[in-house]
């Protein structure tokens, strides 16, 4: 699998005071000021963690600071529907390589409704990117695959936000499959992501965020929701014993 198409090499947090607010209260960025920053090598970056670890909040930072919108998009999109989004992409320092991406898209599983619908709204032209079909016109799940056959191009940055929340297991490894294709044509990739069958991709660089912020790079088989599900699927009458006991 190639490893060119690294675009950001370094993610790192600006000098200058920070609130002592969500979201620079996150360990995970204290742990990013504290180390200097977070390489991202070339192909695909994942980051796994517990709900609330931050990984998300990371991705989006990445996706504002790159100059793509909050909501979800590509550098042209610059609508707003409800602002939800951290102050830490202001702050974020990106270290870009010498070659710069052709293409850049944000896919925010939560909020790509929005994009489609914004989508509909730049008209015809901006449709024929998308195939001419709108994504409202086809399931959740089948636009995020479609979005990602059709809008994802060679030489691109994208950054994924849970992508795997609209997608069957089948899904899944079609996106999988599409994420191999897209690393052979020079994009670099960076996606959150809870998903086991999505880490399985060859040659990626897996980061976990532990529960102190810390931002640790993890084989395959030791990502938390590989062992998770491994352990669930092997005794769940365990896990499900456990589970309503405490109740």
């Amino acid at each position: 699998m190639r490893r060119d198409g690294g675009y950001i090499r370094e993610v790192l947090l600006g000098a200058g005071e920070r609130p002592d607010e969500y979201p620079f209260a996150l360990p995970v960025v204290e742990q990013l000021a504290r180390a200097g920053g977070l390489a991202l090598a070339p192909g695909v970056t994942f980051l796994v963690g517990e709900n609330g670890s931050g990984k998300s909040t990371l991705v989006e930072a990445m996706a504002v600071a790159a100059g793509m919108n909050p909501e979800g998009g590509s550098q042209h999109y610059r609508f707003a529907t409800r602002a939800s989004e951290s102050s830490l992409g202001a702050h974020l320092v990106l270290k870009w390589g010498i070659n710069k991406p052709r293409s850049r898209f944000f896919l925010r599983a939560e909020s790509y409704y929005n994009v489609a619908t914004e989508t509909e709204a730049l008209g015809p032209e901006q449709l024929a990117v998308f195939g001419g079909v709108s994504p409202h016109e086809r399931s959740h799940g089948e636009s995020f695959v479609d979005l990602m056959r059709v809008r994802f191009f060679p030489g691109g940055l994208y950054l994924l936000d849970e992508p795997e929340a609209a997608l069957s297991v089948r899904g899944c490894m079609a996106v999988l499959a599409r994420l191999a294709e897209l690393v052979e044509q020079r994009c670099q990739i960076v996606v959150a992501t809870h998903s086991p069958i999505l880490l399985a991709l060859p040659g990626a660089t897996i980061y976990e965020i532990t529960e102190d912020g810390a931002i640790v790079a993890v084989d395959y088989d030791d990502a938390l929701p590989v062992r998770l599900t491994r352990d669930f699927l092997a005794e769940p009458d365990r896990y499900l014993r456990h589970l309503f006991d405490d109740e």
